[in-house]
């Protein structure tokens, strides 16, 4: 085993004689005291322990943390702090984006890369316009985190704060009406649209039912 360096918010940490096989959630809450991250499923399905590796968003129970050597590690810690809150935590305050909050770092730090995807015209499952994607489209918004899951439900209130805050950063765009806007009704398990193929084949098992996904 040899030392390990991990940048984690802009600062290095060294990590001696680590067992190659901790997870970088590992390594954050039970070595460094990082406990902004959570662990829920320790799976990959409910994204609660979503972080931001180089700007793009890692279910960190399912990466080793030797493998980011190297890379820009962020998590909500890094994103705003109670005296100085990023626009998007401050969002989600003001619009009651949580319940038990256990999920909230993890959609956070989602949220966060979401708006910077957004912003570079990446298209999503959904995008029916690649050229140039309505990243305020409700469907948009809620495809992009469907790697999140919120037990509580407070998906209505999520969508809100992450539309508030991507209208602030696309000036001058014109919102369609599928925009989410006050009172819009947004409620449910975040899911993308079922394509034709989809609605014309019938079930094999009439008993199947989907619990959990991840699109992170």
């Amino acid at each position: 085993m040899s030392t390990l360096t991990l940048s984690i918010n802009k600062q290095d940490y060294q990590l001696d004689n680590l067992d190659p096989r901790t997870t970088l959630l590992d390594v954050c809450r039970q070595h460094l005291q990082i406990t902004g991250p959570k662990k829920g499923c320790d799976h990959g399905q409910c994204g609660a322990c979503t972080m931001l590796i180089n700007g793009r968003r890692v279910n960190a129970c399912l990466t080793l943390a030797v493998m980011h050597d190297g890379d820009e590690i962020t998590t909500i810690e890094g994103i705003g702090l109670p005296e100085s809150l990023s626009e998007l935590q401050q969002a989600f305050k003001d619009h009651d984006a949580f319940q038990c909050g256990y999920c909230t770092p993890g959609q956070i730090c989602s949220a966060t890369a979401l708006i910077e995807e957004i912003k570079q015209n990446w298209p999503s499952y959904v995008t029916t316009d690649l050229q140039n994607p309505d990243g305020l489209l409700v469907q948009e918004i809620s495809e992009r985190m469907s790697g999140n899951i919120c037990r509580c439900s407070a998906y209505p209130n999520i969508i809100n704060a992450i539309s508030q805050v991507l209208e602030n950063e696309i000036k001058g765009k014109t919102a369609s009406k599928a925009t989410i806007t006050k009172g819009s009704d947004v409620s449910g398990i975040w899911s993308p649209p079922p394509s034709e193929a989809q609605l014309s084949k019938p079930s094999q098992n009439k008993a199947s039912m989907t619990v959990a996904g991840d699109r992170s």
